[in-house]
């Protein structure tokens, strides 16, 4: 069973890709009701694998949860379809800012109520809603999504998450390929969303230094497994974190490609 207040608990999930290739090792998270939980990593690290475990779209990638279960509002969810899944309010926010190129913003939008049934008037009320949140997006309604720039393209996506009517949204790399001002506004639009409406958001990124910003808590990855866990404003202090996925050491600034990889495993998993 799920802890008090938890949303979503996932229970030390493995994921093995092609019935051979293990990439989730044991990995357990939580998510409480109303939360920002970050979920760090480099690339590689198995943040986006995380997702679509919670999601359940391993399948399409050949992909499958060998052990461990998934659990949202205290049921077990990892065997349902991801329709079903989103009728139960988890929606995924794919990495690279899928959407329908061919279609404007707002086909673009209404294709994320496909999984409703309360009629046109509760949809075009949630369009409407959408657009209070992104006034960009109302701005530019009729235009073909595809020529769209990269930071619209993101909102479309969230956006379209938004009139499933969500409890639970899975962001994945929202700040990939953005200026800085621009994820800075979509993430200021993020926690709007989680403070004025409640909704709860696991945040995979390589942007540590936003991600702990916005969120209350925060887990890392590394090559599959979590190696670190706890609320943002200590991992912002951990000296680890800082020298590795802040950029902030002892001797000042670095880069991450300067670290060596094993020298971060032998202080986090010995």
């Amino acid at each position: 069973m799920s802890e008090p207040g938890s949303l979503l608990r996932v229970n030390n999930v493995e994921v093995i890709y092609d019935h051979v290739i293990l990439v989730l090792k044991g990995v357990s998270l939580a998510v409480p009701e109303g939360g920002i939980v970050a979920l760090l990593g480099a690339n590689g690290a198995g943040k986006t694998t995380t997702l679509k475990a919670i999601s359940n779209l391993l399948r399409a990638e050949r992909g499958e949860v060998t052990k461990g279960s998934v659990e949202f509002r205290g049921e077990r969810v990892d065997r349902l379809s991801p329709s079903d899944l989103v009728r139960r309010g988890v929606v995924q926010v794919m990495e690279g800012r899928h959407v329908f190129q061919h279609l404007t913003v707002e086909e673009n939008l209404l294709t994320g109520a496909f999984t409703r049934r309360d009629g046109r008037g509760g949809i075009a009320r949630d369009l409407e809603h959408v657009y209070l949140h992104f006034p960009r997006l109302k701005e530019r309604r009729y235009a073909q999504a595809g020529y769209t720039s990269g930071g619209e393209q993101q909102m479309i996506a969230i956006g379209r998450a938004l009139m499933s009517r969500p409890k639970l949204i899975l962001l994945d790399e929202p700040s990939m390929g953005l200026a800085p001002q621009l994820v800075e506004e979509i993430f200021e639009i993020t926690r709007s969303l989680n403070r004025e409406e409640g909704l709860a958001v696991l945040l995979a990124e390589q942007n540590a230094n936003i991600a702990l910003r916005f969120a209350g808590y925060g887990y890392i990855l590394e090559s599959g497994r979590v190696v670190l866990d706890g609320p943002a404003a200590a991992l912002r202090q951990n000296a680890d974190v800082k020298e590795f996925y802040l950029g902030l050491g002892g001797e000042g600034r670095k880069s991450y490609r300067d670290v060596k990889h094993y020298k971060r495993r032998k202080r986090w998993l010995a």
